[in-house]
């Protein structure tokens, strides 16, 4: 079942911080789409919750160097 999330993220300052976290994020498997706004500091993902989870996507945009807010 897939499954919606729109997460505040801070430490995007750019396209480019945008382009990271897609890219750390769309090589997983279980992620249908990912929409990203470093001026609105979203990060929005639909997701296969059988195959991933909520805390991992929160995991893997940490990861890459970017804080996901409560």
């Amino acid at each position: 079942m897939t499954t919606s999330v729109k997460l505040t993220v801070t430490g995007m300052k750019c396209g480019g911080c945008e382009g990271t976290i897609k890219k750390e994020l769309g090589s997983k498997e279980g992620i249908v789409s990912i929409d990203t706004s470093h001026v609105d500091s979203y990060v929005g993902v639909v997701f296969d919750d059988a195959i991933i989870s909520e805390d991992d996507i929160i995991e893997l945009i940490e990861k890459a160097g970017f804080t996901v807010e409560d």
